[in-house]
């Protein structure tokens, strides 16, 4: 499972360096590639065994309504198949780097199945999101139906 998260850098081709705690992971779920795709103005990757399993409950259900065929066709449209070179990094694609706002300062975050790869800036975003949220009773509800 892919937990923590962890600051990085991406250089001006697009190269990532993967956390060996992450690769690991990798490799045990199908090799040593990830596929990348883009929900929630990040990237979201997946472990090759990982992705076969989303794409199955994504075409059991994208047949329902327009939505959902639409999120099909962009998510998995939009998805690459990332390879990790020699010394550990991934080339991100520039259409991915762009849509997530990736220039230089990145963070690499585990979240169970995948990971997601934010801007740094999006990233606080996203925490100060959270707070927010947190301010909501029925968040804080449903968080502590977590036994949190």
């Amino acid at each position: 499972m892919f937990r923590g998260s962890s600051f990085h850098t991406i250089d001006a081709k697009g190269r990532l360096i993967i956390p060996a705690r992450f690769r690991d992971v990798i490799r045990a779920d199908g090799g040593e590639r990830v596929m990348l795709s883009r929900m929630d103005g990040c990237l979201v990757a997946y472990p090759l065994d990982g992705w076969r399993r989303i794409e199955s409950r994504i075409l059991q259900l994208a047949q329902k309504n327009d939505s959902l065929r639409r999120f099909r066709r962009v998510f998995i449209g939009g998805a690459f198949d990332c390879a990790c070179d020699k010394q550990e990094r991934i080339l991100i694609p520039p259409l991915l780097r762009d849509y997530a706002g990736l220039q230089k300062d990145v963070v690499l975050v585990g979240v169970l199945d995948h990971f997601e790869i934010w801007s740094r800036g999006k990233w606080e975003q996203e925490n100060l999101n959270l707070e927010e949220d947190l301010k909501q009773e029925e968040v804080r509800k449903d968080i502590a139906s977590l036994g949190l």
